[in-house]
């Protein structure tokens, strides 16, 4: 049974920061690229950032460059988002997602997904 477990969310006011977690497990996600997605109420699910299997290939939204980071650790299994700087319309449940190989921006294109951390930013 394949698993992707978040947390790290939580409430924080504006400016502060906040560190997701994503854990893998049930297979192995070796070769796989990881992203996070975030979703606000009333909104489509939309693409925050990717990472392949190596780290060699990072992508981000352009409303994050510059204030997130992802990374991961393949030997625990887990990828990371950190996020700084964060800003009211940050608000969304964040929401990590596996898929084979490249990254893709498109949340349809993700293979496996966690069940999301609420992240709240407040003003």
């Amino acid at each position: 049974q394949v698993q992707l477990v978040e947390s790290g969310g939580g409430l924080v006011q504006a400016g502060g920061s906040l560190r997701l977690s994503c854990a893998a497990s049930g297979r192995t996600f070796r070769g796989y690229a990881m992203g996070w997605f975030r979703q606000a109420p009333g909104k489509e699910r939309e693409f925050v950032a990717a990472i392949t299997w190596s780290g060699g290939n990072i992508d981000y939204a352009d409303s994050v460059k510059g204030r997130f980071t992802i990374s991961r650790d393949n030997a625990k299994n887990t990828v990371y988002l950190q996020m700084n700087s964060l800003k009211p319309e940050d608000t969304a449940v964040y929401y990590c997602a596996a898929r084979p190989y490249i990254i893709v921006k498109v949340a349809g294109a993700y293979e496996y997904w966690g069940q999301g951390t609420q992240v709240t930013v407040s003003s």
